[in-house]
């Protein structure tokens, strides 16, 4: 019996469609640049004690969403800018 789950007709079509690439990419680099600046900003703040995760945690609920519609709005400035200073592949 084939196990499904692993079959590769089934696992692509879990994937998101190409055309979701740039919010799935905002999504991603903003989760993951909220949680290491909101580390860092958090304890050169506060200090690093007790409290440390859960002060980060709480900073994070704020800085996500903000730097995910940050991403989505900057990325195409962004884009012009790296295609101005790089040479990219034709």
């Amino acid at each position: 019996m084939e196990d499904t789950l692993s079959s590769p007709r089934i696992a692509r079509s879990r994937k998101l469609p190409s055309r979701a690439a740039p919010v799935a990419f905002a999504f991603f680099m903003s989760a993951i640049m909220a949680f290491l600046m909101s580390c860092v900003i958090v304890g050169a703040n506060t200090g690093l004690d007790s409290g440390y995760p859960a002060r980060v945690c709480r900073a994070y609920v704020l800085a996500m969403p903000v730097a995910f519609v940050c991403v989505l709005f900057v990325r195409p400035f962004v884009a012009k800018l790296v295609g101005a200073v790089c040479r990219l592949p034709a």
